[in-house]
């Protein structure tokens, strides 16, 4: 932690700042290890303070690490001030991107006189390279959502309810230790596939749907996400067709993902393949997000981003078809990627299984 502490500082010269302050919990947890629910993180240039609330004292004891806890009897910003715990600190580096503006107010308000500096994604490249620790939460994770997948193919059957299978599949995470789903499942039959966020309906499931299943979940903090499709009986042959392209442009763009390349440049390998084979237009998403303490992170995966993809990330590769009214086709991994390939820490099969 102490070594993250320092990375943080090392921002500081950057933005023209001598502190910081962390409001978003995640990146607090990245930082010092809280995992709770209220708290603020002060880095200075020789020292470090977290100020949580009282339910808190046991916990942030156990956990806070490179930080000195301070356990706030009022509002945790004027607790911080009437402490002084911004020292001489004269520029402060705030994160825009997870402040309201109320909060902002109050910090305005309560240390009176100094200079704020607002950054947006202020840790987003440090959070993004993941340790060997992290990475093993992470297979971990995807452990247990490989193990549900097989589960639940038993589960699958014509007359069940979407929102039947989705808490089937948010029951066998939890019984087999996922602290929580790292969001809400995707359970998206026949026509319900078309749209690449469904929610899960109370539609009942019917021979010669395709399915698809997008789900993930939370071991140590660090999240799962996996994508699979699947079919009732036999689909119809267009249905059949999209699945293979999906499956092509997927294979491909994993083969191809490592450091370096752009987000761009892995995107158009996989929206490049769809397009080649008449279905562009009904690929309509990213290919691909960054995973982590949040199932959404940097760096995105995107035919609007340039940014370099950084060796020791997780991000996932998933490409989809949608045709309105019709079906939907997604495959999705999360992969590690490396300095030349990419590993794909997904182990469930991809061939479509029908049921």
């Amino acid at each position: 932690m102490l070594e993250r502490l320092d990375s943080i500082r090392s921002l500081f010269s950057e933005h023209g700042a001598t502190a910081a302050v962390l409001t978003f919990l995640p990146d607090i947890r990245w930082a010092c290890g809280f995992t709770g629910s209220n708290g603020l993180l002060f880095v200075l240039p020789d020292a470090a303070h977290f100020v949580t609330d009282g339910r808190y004292t046991e916990q942030a004891g156990r956990e806070v690490t490179g930080a000195t806890t301070h356990i706030a009897p009022r509002s945790l910003i004027d607790f911080a001030s009437g402490e002084g715990l911004l020292g001489s600190a004269t520029r402060v580096i705030v994160q825009s991107d997870h402040l309201t503006l109320d909060g902002f107010d109050q910090l305005q308000e309560a240390f009176n006189g100094l200079e704020w500096a607002p950054v947006a994604g202020l840790l987003q490249k440090l959070v993004a390279v993941k340790t060997a620790g992290e990475v093993d939460a992470m297979r971990r994770a995807q452990a247990v959502t490989d193990a549900v997948f097989e589960d639940i193919l038993a589960f699958i059957a014509p007359g069940i309810s979407e929102q039947e299978l989705a808490a089937e599949i948010v029951y066998q995470h939890l019984r087999r230790g996922a602290s929580a789903m790292s969001f809400e499942p995707i359970v998206a039959s026949g026509p319900n596939g078309a749209l690449p966020h469904a929610r899960p309906t109370d539609r009942r499931l019917e021979v010669g749907d395709l399915v698809v299943l997008d789900f993930g979940c939370f071991v140590d903090g660090y999240a799962s996400d996996m994508t699979r499709t699947v079919a009732l009986g036999t689909p119809e042959p267009e249905a059949l067709r999209v699945y293979e392209v999906v499956l092509d442009a997927h294979l491909r763009a994993l083969d191809a993902a490592h450091a370096g390349m752009s987000g761009k440049a892995l995107d158009a390998v996989a929206r490049d393949r769809i397009a080649e084979q008449g279905f562009g237009s009904y690929f309509t998403h990213s290919l691909g997000h960054g995973v982590g303490l949040q199932i959404h992170e940097w760096p995105s995966v995107s035919f609007r981003t340039e940014d370099p993809l950084p060796a020791g990330a997780v991000i996932t590769i998933e490409p989809g078809v949608y045709l309105p009214g019709r079906f939907g086709v997604r495959i999705e991994d999360m992969a590690l990627l490396g300095p030349t390939s990419a590993e794909s820490l997904t182990h469930s099969p991809k061939q479509l299984i029908r049921l």
